[in-house]
C-alpha cells in the first residue's frame, strides 16, 4: 500500500524529470523522514522544475522564495501591519507558510534572512513579534545553490548546512534524455498539466509510516561506528554529529518505506550516508590540497567498517 502510493508520485514527478529518478526518490526520502534538502547544482538542470513536480503530485500549497542580497527576514517570515479600522496590528504571513517551499539560491543572502527560514526548517515554527507560530503541515524546504559563482554570495556556515537532511547534486541528462526533454516540451509544458496523484493526508499518513519501519541494534551500531570514524579521520577537522547518525537513521527508515520494506538494512546506510555525512564534515586543509572530497571520505570510511553480517536482521 505505501509502496504504491509513492510509487505514484515517482511516476508523477518522472512525467516532467526525465532520467532523475534518483533524485526524486532521494527528494522524496527527505520529504517522508521530515527533513529537507540542499540541491547544489548549475543552472538550467532542472533543479526548480523538481520541487514543483513534487509540490503539484501531492497537491501541496507551493511557495518560492527567490533570495537576494536586499532580501529582509520580514519577506520570509511575514510582517504585522496596523489596521487602522480594527485599530489593531494584522499579521501578514510570508512565503515560509506554505508545504513545500523552494528557496532558490539561498547563499545569495544575508546570513540574518538565512537564519529566519533556517530556524522554520529546524523548529517547523516561526517568532514573529515574540509571538512563535506554527508552520503549516507538512513543511519541506527545498534549497538550491550555484557552485560555480561566489561574487555576491554567503555560504552556509557547517552549523546551518547541518538543518539540511541531504545535500544533492542534479547533474546534466544524457543527449538521449535531453532530446526527450526538447520533444516532450516542444507542444506544451509537461509541469502546467501536472496533476496530484496523493493527498496531503495521504503523505502525512506515510510520515507516520516511516517511524514504524524496524532499525535493529546491529544497524545501529553500524551507523553509529560509521559516524565515529568521521570524528577520527586524519583528514576531517570536525565529524558527524549524533544529529548526522540520527538524521541517517530517519532517512534509512524512509528509504526502506519507499522501496517497501519493513525494515532497514546495511546496504541502505551505504547507500545514503554520504549524502546525509558528506556536508556535515569539516575537511582539514590537507584534504584540500591533496582533492580529496567529503564524499570520498565517507566512501573511504564505508569500505572501512564492517558489515554486520546478518544483512536483512531485524531483531
Amino acid at each position: 500500500m505505501h509502496k504504491e502510493l509513492i510509487g505514484k508520485v515517482l511516476n508523477n514527478i518522472e512525467k516532467v524529470m526525465i532520467g532523475k529518478r534518483d533524485i526524486a526518490e532521494l527528494s522524496m526520502t527527505a520529504l517522508l523522514a521530515g527533513g529537507h534538502v540542499l540541491l547544489e547544482d548549475v543552472p538550467g538542470v532542472g533543479k526548480t522544475m523538481m520541487v514543483k513536480a513534487l509540490a503539484k503530485s501531492i497537491g501541496a500549497d507551493f511557495k518560492r522564495i527567490q533570495f537576494t542580497p536586499d532580501l529582509l527576514p520580514s519577506d520570509v517570515l511575514g510582517v504585522s501591519i496596523y489596521n487602522p479600522k480594527e485599530l489593531e496590528f494584522e499579521f501578514r504571513p510570508g512565503p515560509i507558510m506554505g508545504n513545500i517551499i523552494l528557496a532558490d539560491e539561498i547563499n545569495r543572502t544575508s546570513p540574518k534572512t538565512q537564519s529566519a527560514l533556517l530556524e522554520g526548517m529546524e523548529e517547523s515554527s516561526v517568532t514573529i513579534d515574540g509571538e512563535t507560530m506554527r508552520i503549516p503541515q507538512p513543511f519541506f524546504v527545498m534549497a538550491t545553490q550555484n557552485p560555480i559563482e561566489y561574487e555576491g554570495t554567503y555560504p552556509l556556515p557547517e552549523a546551518q548546512l547541518d538543518r539540511f537532511l541531504f545535500k544533492l547534486k542534479m547533474g546534466y541528462p544524457t543527449p538521449l534524455e535531453e532530446i526527450e526533454v526538447l520533444r516532450r516540451a516542444e507542444q506544451e509544458i509537461p509541469i502546467d498539466n501536472l496533476e496530484p496523484v496523493i493527498s496531503l493526508d495521504d503523505l502525512i499518513n506515510l510520515q507516520h509510516a516511516v517511524k514504524d519501519v524496524i532499525v535493529s541494534n546491529a544497524v545501529k551500531s553500524y551507523i553509529v561506528t560509521c559516524a565515529s570514524e568521521t570524528r577520527n579521520n586524519p583528514f576531517v577537522y570536525l565529524g558527524v554529529s549524533p544529529r548526522g547518525s540520527l538524521s541517517l537513521m530517519k532517512a534509512c527508515q524512509a528509504y526502506a518505506l519507499l522501496i517497501g520494506r519493513t525494515y532497514v538494512t546495511p546496504d541502505d546506510v551505504q547507500y545514503l550516508a554520504p549524502f546525509v555525512f558528506g556536508h556535515r564534515m569539516i575537511l582539514k586543509p590537507e584534504a584540500k590540497y591533496e582533492g580529496i572530497e567529503a564524499d570520498e571520505i565517507v566512501e573511504r570510511i564505508l569500505a572501512k567498517v564492517n558489515v554486520p553480517l546478518d544483512r536483512v536482521s531485524v531483531k
